[in-house]
């Protein structure tokens, strides 16, 4: 038998077995949370009243992040990064950031650790992270005129040509940041993307950069980064990003006709689905006026 109830801020589940009884936080004060976790837990302690599980190691975060990472073959290098950053950062006692979508994505990726420390028996408790994990959508796409904008005053020729490229390609800055020229095709680009390798199409404007003076960059993360948000505030385009970019592509060719199936082809998305959750909310506004 098994129950739910809350002790201060957090939610318990209580396991009884023949007369025996084990509780264990479930480290969170969020109801939704605490009922999804119920399974997992309610197992553990189950395993353990019945004796076929021992109890489970309790190793500090600091020993536990690093044996996750390290877990983690599959993780592609910028993955590894990622959760390397924040999980460092987290137990060295730093404070979320205050930015609702970098908060979320630092929620996720410590909390995934902490199931992983679960589920392989070396926790006894998680101390989870409360909240959302998932970030504010982020539905900003640039015009007509502030791409014009960006194009002709974009002093640096190489940044530039860089700007140009991401926009006529909907490429990610990661996949072309750092291009290697064995990867440039006649009328496509091999970019290692967020599910793995994928084939950017170049359109005629692409291939006029990629095959042309400027067409290899060497750039960071955060140089492109900074860079953009140097040129766009100097340019008074405001509350602009890198990303938008890509999503700007995407939009104008949708409004342009082309279908859903093809524009996340182009974007390498999984599914088409995660396409039309990415432009929906932006179609809504470019619905005309109608009388019911």
């Amino acid at each position: 038998m098994a129950s739910i109830y809350k002790n201060g801020k957090n939610y318990y589940l209580s396991v009884r077995y023949n007369g025996k009884r084990l509780a264990k936080s479930l480290g969170t004060d969020d109801e939704r949370v605490a009922e999804s976790l119920q399974p997992l837990v309610e197992k553990e302690l189950l395993l353990e009243l019945m004796g076929i599980r021992k109890p489970k190691q309790n190793l500090p975060f600091s020993e536990l992040y690093i044996k996750y990472i390290e877990s983690q073959k599959h993780w592609s290098k910028s993955t590894y990064l990622l959760n390397e950053s924040i999980l460092r950062l987290h137990n060295q006692g730093k404070p979320l950031p205050k930015n609702e979508t970098s908060k979320a994505i630092y929620t996720r990726h410590i909390n995934q650790c902490y199931r992983w420390g679960l589920k392989n028996d070396l926790i006894r408790e998680a101390s989870f992270i409360p909240g959302t994990e998932i970030g504010l959508a982020r539905h900003r796409t640039l015009t007509i005129s502030e791409v014009e904008i960006m194009f002709d005053n974009i002093q640096d020729k190489d940044f530039n040509s860089f700007v140009r490229f991401a926009y006529y390609t909907g490429a990610r800055s990661g996949e072309i940041r750092s291009i290697s020229t064995e990867n440039i095709l006649d009328s496509h680009l091999v970019v290692n993307g967020k599910t793995g390798e994928r084939l950017v199409k170049l359109n005629k404007q692409a291939k006029e950069i990629i095959h042309g003076k400027h067409g290899v960059w060497k750039y960071s993360k955060s140089y492109v980064s900074q860079q953009f948000k140097k040129e766009v505030r100097r340019l008074g385009i405001k509350n602009a990003r890198f990303h938008d970019l890509r999503r700007t592509f995407g939009l104008n060719l949708i409004k342009q006709g082309m279908s859903i199936y093809k524009v996340s082809k182009l974007l390498g998305h999984k599914s088409v689905r995660t396409t039309e959750q990415h432009y929906a909310p932006l179609m809504t506004v470019e619905i005309e006026d109608f009388v019911l």
